[in-house]
């Protein structure tokens, strides 16, 4: 299959693209820094998603992941509009076998940056938009929602003691994901999953269900 993935140099973009290639598909990559992955079955386009008016043309697209993201940084633009603007050039259209876009675990909670949270919770609702536009395809649409990963975007705390400590008592099962743990989710929700559409799938170690109980002993 012909999959698109947004945000393919680092991180859980880079990681998702590995696995699709390495199940056989041809991956198409869209990201605004140059080319990180050289293997057969992917092709790279070097393109800023908030630029509508010049993404390029791809036919034909089978999978769209919506994972290129940032934080702190024009977010509602690039996290939520550009997304749209993806989506709507690719992702609608009746060969589409799955959209899947990457939230976050702030679309839930609304923890984190205002700007960061707004958009991510903006994901969460559009994600239910395109599954009742798509159905009729036959096709699906999730959001897969992250809590902590370990990628170069969270390096400022990752690499804090203090900070790490902090978050680890925030987290049940005192660990973050790796990126090509997420990569497994998205290949089933995209791949394997042919009925669960609509939904908002949080993975986050448990950290949205702490809630933190204080009595006298």
């Amino acid at each position: 299959m012909k999959i698109l993935i947004t945000g393919t140099t680092q991180g859980i973009g880079k990681a998702i693209a590995e696995k699709f290639i390495d199940e056989g598909h041809t991956v198409i990559g869209i990201d605004r820094q140059e080319q990180s992955i050289f293997r057969d079955g992917y092709r790279h386009c070097t393109c800023d998603i908030r630029d509508k008016e010049n993404l390029p043309d791809i036919p034909d697209v089978d999978i769209l992941i919506n994972n290129a993201g940032t934080q702190n940084e024009d977010d509602i633009d690039i996290n939520l509009k550009a997304l749209i603007y993806v989506t709507e050039k690719y992702g609608i259209h009746k060969g589409i076998k799955s959209v899947l876009n990457i939230g976050s675990a702030s679309g839930h909670t609304g923890a984190e940056f205002p700007e960061y949270a707004a958009s991510k919770g903006g994901v969460l609702a559009y994600t239910k938009n395109v599954a009742q536009r798509i159905a009729k395809y036959g096709a699906t649409c999730n959001s897969l929602d992250p809590g902590g990963v370990f990628t170069p975007l969270n390096e400022p705390v990752m690499n804090d003691e203090k900070l790490w400590a902090q978050i680890m008592d925030e987290t049940p099962l005192k660990k973050w994901a790796t990126p090509e743990e997420i990569a497994e989710w998205a290949y089933f929700l995209t791949v394997t999953n042919s009925f669960c559409t609509g939904q908002n799938i949080l993975v986050d170690g448990g950290e949205s269900i702490n809630y933190r109980f204080v009595w006298s002993e």
